[in-house]
């Protein structure tokens, strides 16, 4: 029997009138015409990619950048080659002011009660709102290592089942559930979670299961985007939706292609790797990705994923052209975009810029249909 009740989580403010959990104003904000609040996310440098005394200190300047130029928070990935990534949380709420972890949540790592009285404990501890990216999958060679052996579609219902209960406790019911992967009975959360602090919640997008779980639960559903002009026109109004992308923009086109290319150069050793990964992952979106071609037309660049330096596609170019194409997907109803991990201060700054002219493109945008309507005009 679910006894599981679940509640919207008002929005707080402190005595000073300060909203609790909730990002400093700034750039990243409520675009009037288009009555969207975007949300902006970096992502924390893998514990792979550099010497044990650097990582740390890179974890803190990553960060701190994000949050002085309005990031909501900061992906922190996990699989069984990574650090803890509620640790490494830990170390960024001791750095920062406001920036909130986003930790990626493997069921086969912990139960369903661990995850939330670790939010609690947060909360507890230290006041701040954290949120919880669900991987229903991940590396197949890390689940083969764990004896996980569970069919693609299946994981995401169980990550449906996982984080029902981990609702349910955080919203502060006892809770009795019994599904096909997880059984509980009169499970409570002590001590309780201020309901400001509840956590935002993203799910993979790009699969049919993706989708379903994440409309079942109420979640974000995060997905790797083709082109703008490539992607569905109609998304579900019942979902709230995001893409996962790199952005390297500068003033002139030139100079943002001489910095990608520098960034990331062919590299034939990345691209083997690339290839057998893809022999060993049952993930759409890698999948997807995959099968995408290089566009000479656009600002959309594949060439990092292609050759395994990163997970997501890029978009290069100038300021306004990648402005162009992000407010495309702003547009479409995107309201949540993950970035890449910033290289230095300097290029979040130039990504800001071109966010900044993205929403003002896309209150054009939407002024000009809304326009064209009132006339008569097909829009």
């Amino acid at each position: 029997m679910n006894e599981i009740h679940l509640r919207t989580v008002p929005v707080q403010r402190s005595s000073s009138g300060t909203v609790l959990g909730m990002k400093p104003a700034a750039v990243f904000a409520r675009s009037e015409a288009t009555s969207a609040r975007i949300e902006i996310f970096s992502t924390c440098p893998g514990s792979d990619d550099m010497p044990r005394d650097d990582y740390v200190q890179n974890v803190i300047d990553v960060a701190r950048w994000s949050e002085q130029i309005g990031c909501r928070g900061i992906l922190i990935y996990s699989d069984n080659s990574l650090l803890d990534p509620w640790l490494l949380s830990q170390v960024i709420i001791e750095n920062t002011t406001s920036l909130c972890p986003l930790i990626a949540v493997q069921p086969v790592y912990m139960h369903p009660y661990s995850v939330a009285k670790m939010i609690t404990s947060f909360g507890q501890l230290y006041g701040r709102r954290l949120y919880l990216n669900m991987v229903a999958g991940g590396f197949k060679n890390d689940l083969i290592a764990l004896d996980d052996a569970t069919p693609h579609d299946e994981r995401y219902a169980r990550v449906m089942e996982y984080t029902t209960i981990v609702k349910g406790l955080l919203g502060g019911s006892s809770i009795s559930y019994e599904g096909k992967f997880y059984r509980v009975k009169q499970l409570k959360l002590k001590p309780a979670l201020p309901p400001h602090l509840f956590p935002g919640i993203f799910i993979s997008g790009s699969s049919e299961a993706g989708l379903a779980c994440a409309k079942a639960v109420g979640a974000t559903a995060i997905k790797y985007p083709k082109p703008a002009k490539e992607e569905d026109g109609a998304l579900d109004g019942a979902i709230e939706y995001g893409i996962r992308v790199g952005i390297i923009a500068r003033a002139d086109e030139d100079d943002a292609w001489t910095v990608g290319q520098a960034r990331f150069p062919e590299d034939r050793k990345g691209q083997l790797t690339h290839q057998l990964a893809m022999k060993v992952s049952d993930s759409v979106w890698h999948r997807q990705l995959s099968e995408l071609g290089r566009r000479t037309d656009s600002p959309y660049w594949l060439a990092p994923f292609q050759n395994y330096k990163s997970f997501c596609p890029y978009l290069v170019g100038s300021y306004d052209q990648v402005a162009e194409e992000l407010a495309r997907y702003i547009t479409l109803g995107h309201k949540t975009f993950i970035l890449d991990v910033p290289p230095t201060r300097e290029e979040l700054r130039h990504t800001r810029i071109g966010f900044k002219r993205a929403l003002e493109m896309a209150d054009g945008q939407v002024a000009a249909r809304m326009d064209n309507g009132s006339s008569g005009t097909a829009s």
